[in-house]
């Protein structure tokens, strides 16, 4: 456990070791997957899920704003002060605290807090893309928050939403914007062919929204099951052939074919001469790797 109580500066490449900080990450996720369902709920559908993501502020993470039938209004993630902010554009506002208690209880504080501003959203109970969901009014298991490890890694999802800007203003083709995708955890960009994709037969909704495209990914998560421990990781879809043998940038990172993507180590990042280039190394490389292979136009195959 970190010291709570006076904030520590932090490093610009602080430590995030996995066990320390997984009972933390367990109970944010599930928040976050109450406040990304809202945003799903009162937004319409865009291609690849674009309408569901959340998005990186100065103090945590919002929403970007939605409409409820009679006014506009965001909900924003606040990881300095550790609150959750629903900011109606007729100037009232509620707050919830983030806080060390169940999901069950701070589900049921913010739907009453979203019922007083007349914001009733109809959403799904049971969490996605997580092994054995628990419903929020049911859950009692995840409750653990230390403030001082969601705000550090908020500050690290801060330092790498920039790097991934920076990779995403070099490809002059169709690229998603850098999302915090709440269902799955991680913070991600997307660059697409152009190319039209048949979901697999069979596929379930999030694939069949999502998986229609042609596209080459690269991201970072805090740790899962899977992987445990903080990862960039990357992949193309669907998987290239052949794309497991590629030599990709920096040492360190390698095809994990166990979960099918390329890892990188946050800690490989952390301890390398530049953190930053070692992440738009990663990228362009992995991208490279998989774009080749799918035969995009070369033309987009070129850094802007």
């Amino acid at each position: 456990m970190i010291t709570t109580g006076v904030r520590q500066e932090l490093a610009e490449w602080p430590e995030l070791p996995f066990d320390a900080w997984a009972p933390t990450m367990e109970t944010l996720h599930m928040k976050l997957q109450i406040i990304g369902k809202i945003r799903l709920a009162l937004t319409r559908r865009q291609p690849q899920w674009a309408n569901v993501p959340l998005y990186l502020t100065a103090r945590g993470l919002t929403t970007t704003p939605m409409w409820n039938g009679r006014s506009g209004f965001a909900i924003d993630v606040d990881l300095i002060d550790h609150e959750v902010i629903v900011a109606l554009n007729d100037g009232r506002i509620e707050r919830v605290a983030l806080r060390a208690r169940p999901v069950a209880d701070f589900y049921q504080e913010l739907i009453g807090r979203l019922r007083s501003l007349e914001i009733e959203p109809s959403i799904t109970v049971l969490p996605s893309e997580v092994e054995n969901p628990i419903p929020f009014p049911q859950d009692t298991v995840h409750a653990a928050y230390e403030p001082d490890w969601a705000h550090r890694f908020w500050r690290l999802l801060a330092r790498i939403d920039l790097i991934l800007n920076e990779y995403r203003g070099r490809f002059t083709g169709r690229v998603s914007p850098v999302s915090f995708w709440w269902g799955t955890f991680d913070l991600s960009v997307i660059r697409y062919s152009g190319r039209h994709v048949e979901p697999p037969s069979g596929a379930g909704i999030i694939r069949r929204v999502g998986g229609d495209a042609e596209s080459v990914c690269v991201g970072f998560w805090p740790g899962n099951a899977a992987v445990p421990e903080p990862a960039f990781f990357a992949y193309g879809y669907p998987e290239p052939d052949g794309i497991q043998a590629a030599k990709i940038n920096p040492a360190g990172a390698a095809w994990n074919s166990a979960i099918g993507e390329f890892i990188l180590p946050y800690e490989a990042v952390r301890r390398s001469r530049d953190p930053r280039q070692a992440i738009l190394d990663f990228a362009e490389s992995t991208f490279q790797a998989g774009a080749t292979r799918q035969g995009w136009d070369p033309a987009l195959l070129i850094p802007y």
